[in-house]
């Protein structure tokens, strides 16, 4: 049993670790998850500037992606749908109704030019590693360049944990990343296409919650017209939640249109006597038209998920621009230093005639010599000394080209590339400058539209179904002892809303609290009855008057009923104590009936509840008398 237990542990927590670093939770890095990631790695081995068949590139995925066509299909069109790592063409679905994307075979598209921009893809930049069969490879991760996460959003559920980050608006987070980058303060909240009102006071930069809203058109008093829909809905979603409303009674409305394209319109007309302000609340309260979306900006740093702010992520992007424009000018500067290099040997080969001296040379071993002896020179006029690789380089240089060797064009060349590396050292000691310039031409590349706004952010206070609803339903007590609104005949108590919570005295002196039942059984006798409202019940003063089931005394207590717990049992009176009367009056006048003996005239006494101070709830009783009674009698209202 241990080796199997040792065996569970282990595989779970492999599977654990799998699902949360290689499915579920995007990388801080790029923003992505693994299947966007080897999706975009197709899409940049396969890009010849042509649409693509969307079948064709969730084919070749699968070299890098082992979990079938149908997983890759639909992140791809997700991932296209985000509108800027992707170039559609066909039916991609529609954010706004929700419909879906054609078939694979019938969609296009091609890599944006943006995502070039962004995910740097030179080898000597990302590293890359063996795809799952070794037979290619694949990033490990994509240095953005840009806060993708943010921008893209994110939403999934691992093992234990879970991830759910808003998009943002595309300029709001460059501009804050040039002010991290300058030292500012900033502050970016989420914002996505379909538009919306959001209200953000508990959204704690992104590990809090937000309540999103739809826009309404009420300009018509008869009509309500929404025009932008809530965060996460789509028009068809909406519809439901508004048609299902009207069936259960909870909204009034004549009908519901959907005329949603290319942006959200659904009429809603009302019927006679119902405007659009006497709806708008309800709306609110019990349809899609508001809701509260929880957030948490879980991504995976260093190997390891960690929930981190918005704040945060746009501070790390900052830090990590610099450092990949640092490394793309070395390795630029690098690679124009070989070019340098490799024109200058050039030019001395050719111009000195250094290729004669190897004419008379029979080994190889000699003709290399020869060579590296002809540039001794002009080693001042080197970048560093000549290797093999060059020689061998210079050796392949066809006589044609030597014979028509343009020493002017290659003094252009030269001229051009130590004006480049003047450039890059130059830039090398202004990193920070070369990232604002960076962000500013991203700004002006990415399109207007993607650039706006779409969401509102405004303040608002959720309504609460509890403070709307009206009070409609008759709560019914029947002579055989049942409580409910289902109850058919009896007295009407209360009107009630399913929301209430209700107090209940019964006949014994048990006092409970619960929900408004359909049907209880509660006793053949109940002395009170109300809604349990504290502000109601800690007003009302009880007095019971019980009696002792083994010495027949009599005893009062008056007290308030402070606190409660749901569907609890509570006793008014003491255990083993027989309740006679239960009142609510300030103050009453009662007799009490005393059990006849031999040689006692006097068989009753009269008491007013008045003349006996109030106790707590939990406190025993005043003794009224130490006679044996049989009964009590209140004297009713005047």
């Amino acid at each position: 049993m241990a080796f199997v237990k040792n065996l569970f542990d282990k595989n779970f927590i492999e599977y654990a670790s799998y699902v949360i670093r290689d499915r579920a939770i995007p990388d801080l890095e790029d923003g992505l998850k693994p299947v966007q990631r080897r999706i975009m790695h197709t899409l940049f081995k396969m890009d010849d500037g042509r649409f693509q068949k969307v079948a064709n590139v969730v084919g070749e995925c699968m070299k890098y992606h082992p979990h079938g066509d149908a997983s890759i299909g639909g992140a791809l069109v997700v991932l296209a749908n985000k509108g800027i790592f992707i170039e559609r063409q066909g039916n991609f679905g529609n954010m706004y109704t929700g419909d879906g994307a054609s078939a694979p075979r019938y969609i296009e598209c091609r890599v944006s030019p943006l995502a070039k921009e962004f995910l740097v893809t030179n080898p000597s930049v990302t590293h890359y590693i063996p795809n799952y069969d070794g037979r290619s490879t694949e990033p490990e991760v994509y240095r953005a360049k840009i806060p993708v996460a943010l921008i893209i959003g994110a939403e999934g559920i691992a093992v234990g944990m879970s991830t759910k980050i808003l998009p943002y608006n595309i300029k709001e987070v460059l501009e804050a990343e040039k002010k991290a980058l300058k030292g500012e303060d900033f502050q970016i909240y989420p914002d996505v296409p379909t538009g919306g009102l959001i209200d953000v006071s508990n959204y704690n930069d992104g590990n809090g919650k937000i309540i999103t809203r739809a826009k309404f058109d009420m300009s018509d008093e008869k009509k309500i017209v929404i025009t932008e829909l809530p965060v996460d809905s789509t028009s068809e979603s909406l519809l439901t939640s508004i048609e299902n409303a009207y069936k259960a009674g909870k909204i009034k409305i004549s009908s519901i249109d959907d005329y949603t394209t290319d942006h959200c319109q659904i009429e809603i007309k009302l019927p006679r006597g119902v405007y659009a302000q006497d709806v708008e609340k309800a709306l609110y309260a019990y349809t899609d038209c508001e809701k509260s979306i929880s957030c948490q900006m879980l991504v995976i740093k260093d190997n390891m998920p960690t929930l981190m702010t918005a704040t945060e992520i746009i501070k790390y992007y900052a830090k990590k621009l610099t450092a990949i424009i640092k490394d793309e000018l070395e390795f630029e500067r690098g690679k124009l230093t070989e070019e340098l290099h490799a024109r200058t040997l050039e030019r001395i080969f050719v111009e000195e005639r250094i290729y004669k001296k190897i004419e008379q040379m029979k080994t190889a071993e000699d003709v290399s010599k020869a060579v590296k002896k002809g540039f001794v020179p002009f080693k001042d006029e080197l970048v560093r000394e000549v290797s093999d690789e060059d020689v061998e380089t210079l050796l392949k240089i066809p006589i044609r080209r030597i014979s028509l060797f343009d020493i002017n064009k290659n003094k252009d060349q030269v001229t051009a590339i130590n004006k480049r590396l003047k450039e890059i050292n130059r830039r090398l000691k202004h990193l920070t400058d070369c990232a604002l310039e960076y962000l500013d031409e991203m700004i002006e590349k990415f399109p207007k539209e993607q650039l706006q706004r779409h969401t509102q952010i405004t303040k608002f206070t959720a309504v609460e179904v509890k403070k709307i609803v009206k009070r409609e339903t008759p709560l019914r007590y029947d002579d055989k002892g049942y409580l409910g609104t289902g109850v058919s005949g009896g007295g009407e108590i209360l009107k009630v809303t399913p929301y209430d919570r209700i107090f209940i005295m019964r006949k014994s002196g048990i006092y409970t609290v619960c929900d408004v039942p359909q049907k209880l059984f509660v006793d053949t006798g109940m002395w009170y009855c109300n809604y349990a409202e504290k502000e109601i019940i800690n007003k009302v003063l009880f007095t019971v008057i019980y009696r002792d089931t083994k010495t027949k005394c009599c005893f009062i207590k008056k007290c308030h009923i402070p606190s409660w717990i749901m569907n609890r049992d509570y006793m008014l009176a003491p255990d083993g104590m027989e309740v006679l009367h239960i009142d609510t009056r300030e103050e009453f006048a009662f007799t009490l009936k005393y059990t006849k003996k031999p040689r006692v005239k006097v068989l009753s006494e009269d008491f007013n509840s008045k003349d006996f101070e109030e106790r707590g709830h939990k406190a025993l009783g005043i003794r009224l008398s130490d006679r044996e009674t049989d009964s009590v009698q209140v004297q009713a209202d005047n």
